[in-house]
């Protein structure tokens, strides 16, 4: 991802609790939605015992307006519900980036 830097980082870490309940497909109808929004950069993630996911954003604005897109907020409602124990919520202003090698 070679954005321009600055641009911001939202680090979502979380345990699930046991059982699917729909989790999968809301989980892909939500990067599906993200990636249309104003701002959006890009979106990675991960899991094994703990899930990270992250969301590049162009700005705080772009950022505040995902978390506030009405789907979203059902999807964060079903989450605290059905599909997390826990979860953390970080955002960062990235301001350097390094890589190695290629994807």
């Amino acid at each position: 991802m070679n954005q321009q830097l600055p641009y911001y980082a939202v680090i979502f870490t979380t345990l699930r609790k046991e059982g699917e309940h729909g989790y999968v497909e809301m989980a892909r109808k939500m990067e599906s939605l993200a990636e249309k929004q104003p701002g959006f950069l890009g979106f990675e993630s991960a899991r094994s015992e703990k899930g990270i996911s992250v969301s590049y954003w162009e700005s705080l604005e772009a950022v505040r307006l995902w978390k506030n897109h009405s789907e979203h907020l059902v999807a964060q409602e079903k989450g605290k519900e059905l599909w997390y124990q826990w979860y953390k919520l970080r955002i960062c202003l990235v301001e350097r980036e390094y890589e190695f090698g290629h994807l």
